[in-house]
């Protein structure tokens, strides 16, 4: 068993991680178009073409934290070398240079992809950690529920504090006030990426003797049905859940009207997130994961239809869907990331080659190509239906980011409902698994 202790520490390396990745997904768009003044088609196109470096980047990492060998382990190292370059980077991305438009961009672009770049290489390591924490798969929940629980608190600090931080540092000069507010994000999470590589420790290592290429684990990682299907996953769920949470912004401030509330919005639908986050590993416990996981997904689809409907007028109902979606569809995230771990144990016993760190990195990528996916759909989006900054929207546009922020994320979880009924990893086949790979070779 992992104390509680434990458990928290490394839940606060997904608070640090979350601080910067929460505010990507709600205000980097907002900043680029209304504070650097960059189209947000321009933007949207940007994100998706960042993600080309993830293709290389990504694997990379993965497989350099799997040759990995320290005195701290194989994971837990990055968290200490990388914490101090992911602060400087992250505010970086959020600095209004004195350029001309064409430079300004130059300058978005340079630096979105270091912070993107930067990210892969501290999250796919921490990532990686919570599957070498523990073997046990109901442990496992425990674990990504308390990573998840203080992940999403970084969110509520996100969404909680921003705007505010931004009018109080910036005092009507909104770019100086979104740099200090990073400046004072990225210092907490620095402190907390250092509690988490202090308060934690690696138990599983790999199998002695192993050494593979790049190649070899790649193909390993190929050959592994059950984490393929994650992957399908995770692009469409991210997909769906970054167009509607990076447009929730101009939801709640042109469609609904009241950009006073934005900062309320964000903040219980964080905190919606948390709950459901805490309540996956009760669930966990009573309820086939897998059945639990198809079923949130469905109803997180259904909220988003039923919220085409709700009126512009419908305050308190429009904060009810948001927050209920929330809480559904991140009860179904521990339940994810404790899959992921799962995958490992099925690829070593199905490939003979124990490659967590490839895993991981692999299923992040497709995570944060649904990230790029969403925010630059977003971005198209609002060019699509006319959307102009910072002033009144025709009806069209209004409409238009309605029905971005509300159909067309449900499609993305009906996706993923389909998909993951082929996932058969359930605790029964892992526990036999984990018995085949202790048994003493023959």
């Amino acid at each position: 068993m992992i104390s509680i202790r434990e458990k928290i520490a490394y839940g606060l390396g997904d608070t640090a991680s979350n601080i910067i990745f929460q505010t990507v997904m709600m205000f980097l768009l907002l900043f680029y178009t209304d504070v650097m003044g960059l189209s947000p088609a321009t933007v949207g196109t940007m994100f998706l073409v960042v993600r080309i470096f993830d293709a290389v980047t990504d694997p990379l990492m993965g497989n350099i934290a799997d040759r990995t060998k320290s005195r701290w382990g194989q994971f837990r190292p990055y968290l200490l070398w990388l914490a101090f370059p992911f602060a400087i980077i992250s505010i970086l991305a959020f600095t209004t240079p004195d350029l001309s438009a064409d430079n300004k961009l130059l300058y978005a672009f340079v630096t979105y992809t270091l912070l993107m770049v930067a990210y892969t290489a501290i999250n796919i390591p921490y990532c990686a950690l919570g599957g070498v924490l523990t073997a046990d798969a109901k442990e496992r929940v425990t674990v990504q529920s308390y990573r998840f629980v203080f992940g999403m608190l970084g969110g509520v600090i996100v969404a909680g504090a921003t705007m505010p931080m931004v009018q109080w540092f910036g005092q009507g000069d909104t770019a100086k006030g979104y740099q200090l507010t990073m400046v004072t994000m990225s210092t907490l999470g620095l402190v907390m990426f250092l509690l988490c590589f202090v308060g934690t420790k690696e138990r599983i290592s790999l199998p002695e003797h192993q050494e593979t290429s790049f190649k070899e684990s790649m193909r390993s990682l190929w050959q592994n049905d059950q984490w393929r299907i994650l992957c399908v996953a995770a692009l469409f769920l991210l997909t769906g859940q970054v167009l509607r949470f990076t447009l929730a912004v101009y939801y709640v401030k042109y469609f609904l009207g009241r950009e006073d509330l934005i900062t309320y919005f964000l903040t219980l639908g964080v905190i919606g997130s948390m709950v459901g986050c805490a309540v996956a590993q009760p669930l966990a416990k009573r309820v086939c994961k897998i059945k639990a996981y198809i079923w949130l997904q469905t109803i997180s689809a259904c909220i988003c239809v039923l919220s085409f409907f709700i009126e512009s007028d419908q305050l308190v109902l429009a904060f009810v869907a948001f927050i209920a979606w929330k809480f559904f569809l991140d009860m179904a995230t521990p339940l994810l990331w404790a899959k992921m771990a799962d995958t490992i144990d099925y690829g070593h016993q199905k490939t003979g080659l124990r490659v967590t760190g490839m895993v991981y990195s692999g299923v992040v990528f497709f995570i944060k190509m649904g990230v790029a996916l969403g925010g630059a759909a977003a971005g198209w989006l609002l060019a699509f239906y006319d959307y102009q900054a910072d002033v009144a929207q025709t009806e069209a546009t209004k409409q238009g980011i309605l029905l971005s922020f509300t159909l067309l994320p449900a499609i993305g979880s009906f996706i993923v409902a389909w998909v993951m009924r082929k996932y058969t990893l359930n605790d029964e086949k892992i526990e036999h698994i984990q018995s085949e790979l202790r048994a003493p070779a023959s």
